[in-house]
């Protein structure tokens, strides 16, 4: 994770799972929620995605419930490639083959386990370019 700045975000349904992970991955940039209270999940993905923008090497991690709501905020900002992924295989691929730089968990679908292979894979995976380039390309 040299040179880049990792965070995360989620909204209420996401709250305990991004606490639980923070405690594996204590370096990573926490933008909220700070409790279960019910939130409004836009708010938290706009936060993140403007961090990530900061810098080409910035990756983030957003967790709501199904995840999809914080994909749908996020796909929206140019420059932002957010996928969804509830496994490991999953968030290996959207960083291979997506060069993704927002991983999107659904905090209510996903066991801890998972979803720490799923941060793990997502963070330490590279992209793989060559034909996928030319896909994102067309974005």
């Amino acid at each position: 994770m040299k040179n880049k700045t990792v965070y995360i975000a989620s909204d209420h349904a996401g709250f305990k799972l991004k606490s639980w992970l923070l405690k594996i991955f204590p370096k990573i940039a926490d933008l909220g929620t700070k409790s279960d209270e019910s939130v409004d999940y836009p708010d938290f993905a706009h936060k993140l995605t403007k961090e990530v923008l900061k810098n080409k090497k910035n990756m983030g991690i957003l967790i709501c419930g199904t995840g999809v709501g914080m994909s749908i905020v996020a796909n929206r900002k140019k420059g932002i490639r957010a996928g969804l992924a509830n496994n490991s295989k999953i968030a290996r691929l959207i960083r291979k083959h997506n060069d993704a730089n927002v991983l999107v968990l659904p905090g209510r679908f996903i066991n801890t386990n998972e979803a720490k292979k799923s941060v793990q894979a997502f963070l330490y995976t590279k992209f793989e370019s060559g034909r996928h380039k030319k896909r994102i390309n067309k974005i």
